[in-house]
């Protein structure tokens, strides 16, 4: 299928859905209740997506959001209610019949939220060339459409052209744990279904890195479905655009806590857990957000840490022998590979084979928010307990 061809395809169903009610297939986590008190149904009725964007739990008074596939409105008018009457929201949009619906609504939303007048602009254009301007945008959202572009590389240097240094994205959309085949791409009822656009997660993150963001990790993931061996997970990423122009403060240390016993960030840079590493000013400022704030002490001067000391984190797994179930932990960041305590190197995307005992460690608090895991098994499961080694390690 060619670029246009995809395009129009997905607009078409988008635009279908929307007159007639139709209900396109992804995972949601709207409150409606909630929502119903300030947003028509009308509005609420089409609203598609893979989940609430998290990041609008980050806004603050005054910015400006951005949403990328804006659709009906639904999570533009939920930024409105955040920034405030001093704010401002634009939502891009590729399809005039959802384009309509938001436009009309946006004076009721802004009536009922009590503003003079709606904080909310919707504008018409597509994702790989947005009409907003550079460097404009506090926060980027977009629930469940960059998987819809065709060429997702170039929406990626959209965000990150639009986004203000020191800026952040926050978007929900479909991934797969594999690459999808080219039956699913030329298959245009899947690309409406958010499968045929779907890319690994290692490709997705990929090429947020590629287009300069940093930082980047789960929030969230919820396993959607499995075609053809395919998983296809629903997943909240965030990330980050520093500002270039920043000290280069060579005065600062940081120490990796735990649970990661060694983790490499986007810049090369490695950290053991417990060794002090000199980092910039940059990098210091990158480390003092989520969710690094839990991983690393930050220092004037180095800190050493002993496997006695409280905040020193290591998790080992239970002294007994193990099972092979079919378990993948695919890991999401905000590291581009980490190590634990059996030297499982774990890189960015890949999935990685587990075994039951790992399964256990990595389903911890502290390493849980950092993968998302799936099951290859097809079948149950009847493997004989392998006994690992003596001095406690893995498989």
């Amino acid at each position: 299928m060619s670029y246009d061809g995809i395009a129009q395809t997905v607009s078409d169903r988008y635009a279908r859905a929307a007159a007639t009610g139709e209900q396109i297939c992804c995972p949601t986590g709207y409150n409606f209740d909630d929502l119903r008190t300030f947003i028509p149904d009308e509005v609420l009725k089409i609203s598609y997506g893979c989940g609430t964007p998290a990041g609008l739990e980050t806004v603050r008074i005054g910015e400006t959001v951005l949403d990328i596939g804006s659709g009906g409105g639904i999570d533009c008018f939920e930024a409105s209610r955040r920034v405030g009457p001093t704010g401002r929201v634009i939502g891009i949009d590729m399809t005039d019949t959802m384009l309509d619906i938001a436009r009309r609504h946006a004076p009721v939303v802004a009536a009922n939220l009590g503003y003079e007048t709606s904080n909310v602009e919707f504008r018409k254009g597509m994702a790989e060339s947005m009409p907003v301007e550079d460097d404009s945008a506090d926060l980027i959202i977009s629930n469940c459409v960059i998987n819809l572009a065709p060429d997702k590389r170039k929406v990626f240097h959209e965000m990150n052209r639009v986004l203000r240094p020191g800026g952040r994205f926050t978007i929900s959309d479909i991934v797969s744990d594999q690459p999808v085949p080219q039956y699913f791409v030329h298959d245009t009822e899947k690309w409406g279904n958010c499968l045929s656009g779907a890319l690994r997660v290692s490709d997705y993150v990929g090429g947020m890195v590629e287009a300069g963001f940093l930082g980047i990790h789960q929030v969230k993931f919820t396993q959607w479905q499995v075609i053809d061996g395919i998983h296809f997970l629903s997943i909240t990423l965030t990330g980050y655009k520093l500002p270039e122009a920043m000290e280069h403060n060579n005065g600062l240390f940081a120490t990796l806590l735990g649970p990661f016993s060694r983790a490499t960030d986007e810049s090369g840079q490695s950290y053991r857990r417990g060794i002090p590493q000199p980092v910039h000013g940059r990098t210091a400022h990158l480390l003092s957000a989520l969710p690094y704030q839990s991983l690393f002490l930050v220092s004037e001067t180095p800190v050493t840490l002993e496997p006695s000391d409280p905040r020193w984190l290591a998790i080992l797994p239970e002294q007994k022998p193990c099972v092979w179930k079919g378990d993948y932990a695919l890991f999401t960041g905000p590291f581009t590979e980490v190590e634990d305590d059996d030297d499982h190197l774990y890189q960015r995307g890949i999935p990685l084979e587990i075994c039951s005992k790992t399964l256990k460690v990595l389903e911890t608090d502290a390493y849980r928010p950092h993968f998302a895991m799936i099951n290859r098994a097809t079948a149950e499961i009847s493997g004989t307990q392998v006994a690992c080694s003596p001095s406690g390690g893995c498989c």
